[in-house]
């Protein structure tokens, strides 16, 4: 790795290598700095479109470093970039496949045209009618979902660029007659190995289960058969098993998802699917773009009996970072504009053009119509609470990341709600169709009244506005921990996948894929190091804080805290001990539905190979222990701060 990059860094040379295969354009940017200038000048040409445009000067300082605020993968890569014709957008979702032929292949073709320009796709398989059901055709009776998760799933294995591979998800309504066999569909786990899955359950069956009640499977298409009826109990501990045994299918809590949706109080944006990741509740032919904020960088004197969380500065740059955030839905206009443009040129008939030119239309009319916008405000939270000296699964870091995070959500509402004064709402915004809105109303409720009033009389810019990605890549270019996960560990080993022809690769998996490792170190941890003149973990603020010895409720809670204040939804993994029984994930998923999260995934230590490998893999007994209590001062210092705007 060249010098001069790896100094960049601080020597960081997995971030150094991260940068260069993802997101360097090669042959123009020689340093990170030039990936910066990049985007720096993309943002400021489109925000002196608008008035009171953000300088040039103060984009630059959000964006230099990787430090404070930081695009996704996608734009990172593809903003100001004319070499490669793709879209700015990490996900989508697809209409779900209608139950015909044309329909099944058409969501095929779907997948793959989003794929082969980097995208992640979700799509949900519920119109599918169930197995042996009558169809009027030669085939007599239907085949069911599990082909067809074969089939996308073989479909996004093939669509590979340089080791990347394509991403999906597949969901399924808990009420389809299928749902056994969808739950037990990658209990092999060399089949269906290009998609994850969920499960889409109601309120209604989570009360089942807790009442050992009986539950109604049935299907639109099975218009003469009655409903099954089977015992919920049965339904959850086949999955409960499964995802014991295999970390998949995931539960999506559905009746969450919608009625916390600000996007669902329009006809044209009801959510029916999720991204690969599930941090994204989207509509169908509708996009979205990621970008994050630092937490840790409002952390003044970290690791110090001084440090303090700048609820002032924080505040100020989610609201800058909102406006890039809409920015972004500009600069993706354009490149969705240069896709169009691409297949209208290409050397194809226009028979076999005509379904991705549709695509890609009603992909840019959503785009257009919502503005939606996935703006993460909480990147790093973990050493964040570590700079603090507050222990990761304590009561305290609850308190404190619900609060910051409620912080972060009125600072991207009143940008959108200045937006929509000085560049117009998004075209579908009425008062009248979201003013019920759980969601809308908590966060009105913390406004002052000249908000209120701006809002009643201008409205939003955005349909909606914040998620929490997994963040993997980003992490590891901004040096913290990935998304609202605890550290993984304070020194680990990293998988990479390579392209075969990469000189680093170590081993092959069963798949066919190539990987390279990495021995990482934890960049915070370091820094305590530095400050703190100790060494030992066992004196820092990570003890007893890294993935696997945190308490797993604890972190559900903290999950359901957070996503009060959070449009979309929240990727994060409950990553647990090899020796969990099933009735503790059991209770684990339960208690994630009582606190109030939409999603809810876990995995099993060595229920399936993963890109992170403890060096220690130990038994792990959860107990709740509490760092050492902050002096009054600083807990007045951390909470009294309100941003006035």
């Amino acid at each position: 790795m060249n010098k001069e990059i790896l100094d960049w860094f601080e020597g960081d040379e997995l971030a150094a290598n991260v940068w260069y295969d993802k997101y360097c354009i090669k042959g123009v940017e020689k340093t990170p700095e030039d990936t910066i200038i990049r985007l720096t000048k993309e943002f400021s040409r489109i925000e002196n479109k608008y008035p009171n445009p953000i300088s040039y000067d103060e984009i630059y300082y959000l964006l230099s470093k990787f430090k404070r605020v930081i695009p996704a993968g996608s734009p990172l890569f593809g903003i100001g970039n004319d070499t490669s014709i793709t879209s700015l957008s990490n996900c989508y979702v697809v209409e779900g496949p209608e139950d015909s032929i044309g329909g099944l292949w058409k969501t095929d073709e779907e997948i793959a045209q989003l794929e082969k320009r980097r995208g992640g796709v979700g799509t949900d398989l519920s119109k599918i009618r169930p197995k042996s059901t009558r169809v009027n055709n030669a085939a007599l009776t239907s085949t069911g979902i599990v082909p067809w998760m074969e089939q996308y799933s073989e479909t996004t294995r093939r669509i590979a660029q340089e080791g990347r591979r394509g991403a999906l998800i597949l969901t399924l309504d808990i009420t389809h007659p299928d749902i056994e066999q969808f739950i037990t569909a990658k209990d092999d786990l060399t089949k269906i190995t290009g998609a994850n899955i969920s499960i889409k359950v109601t309120d209604e069956f989570m009360k089942a289960v807790e009442e050992n009640g009986p539950f109604e499977l049935y299907h639109s298409r099975q218009k003469d058969e009655k409903p099954i009826i089977i015992e919920a109990r049965k339904i959850w501990n086949l999955f409960i098993h499964q995802t014991w045994k295999t970390a998949e299918p995931g539960l999506l809590f559905w009746d969450k998802i919608i009625e916390e949706s600000p996007a669902d109080c329009y006809k044209y944006f009801k959510t029916i699917s999720v991204n690969p990741c599930g941090e994204l509740t989207l509509c169908a032919y509708d996009s979205c773009r990621l970008m994050h904020v630092n937490t840790f960088e409002f952390v003044k004197n970290p690791f110090t009996e001084k440090a303090y969380f700048d609820f002032e500065d924080y505040s100020y740059t989610v609201y800058q970072a909102q406006k890039l955030m809409d920015d972004l839905v500009d600069l993706e206009e354009e490149k969705l504009n240069a896709i169009l443009k691409k297949i209208q040129i290409d050397n194809e008939s226009a028979y076999l053009k005509h379904r991705e030119y549709q695509l890609w239309t009603s992909i840019k009319s959503k785009l257009i119509h919502g503005r939606r916008t996935g703006l993460n405000p909480i990147l790093g939270l973990a050493d964040t609470f570590a700079a603090l000296g507050i222990k990761y699964d304590s009561n305290e870091a609850i308190e404190l990341a619900e609060i910051i995070t409620i912080h972060g959500a009125i600072a991207s509402y009143k940008a959108s709600i200045d937006m929509a004064q000085e560049r117009g709402a998004f075209k579908d915004w009425k008062l009248d169709l979201e003013k019920d809105n759980p969601f809308i109303n908590r966060v009105l409720n913390k406004l002052d009244s000249k908000y209120k009033e701006k809002y009643n009389k201008f409205g939003r810019r955005n349909i909606a506005n914040l998620t929490i990605p997994p963040s993997g890549s980003v992490s590891i270019l901004s040096q913290v921990a990935s998304g609202i996960e605890p550290v993984f560990n304070l020194e680990y080993i990293r998988k990479r996948k390579v392209d075969n022809n990469n000189p680093n690769k170590k081993y092959q998996d069963k798949n066919g894929d190539w990987w390279e490792e990495y021995t990482v170190y934890h960049p915070k941890f370091k820094l305590w190091k530095s400050v703190s003149n100790k060494n030992r973990e066992e004196e820092s603020p990570y003890y007893r804080a890294t993935t696997n010895s945190i308490n797993p409720i604890q972190k559900v809670k903290l999950q359901g805290a957070i996503q009060k204040w959070i449009d979309h939804s929240i990727s994060i993994t409950n990553n647990l001990p090899e020796n969990i029984t099933e009735e503790e994930v059991s209770d684990i998923y339960i208690q994630a539905w009582k606190a109030g999260c939409k999603g809810c995934t876990i995995y099993r230590e060595g229920s399936r190979a993963g890109v992170l490998v403890s060096k220690n893999n130990k038994e792990v007994n959860f107990t709740q222990q509490d760092a050492q209590k902050r002096k009054k001062v600083l807990s007045y210092q951390l909470y009294s701060i309100m941003w006035k705007g």
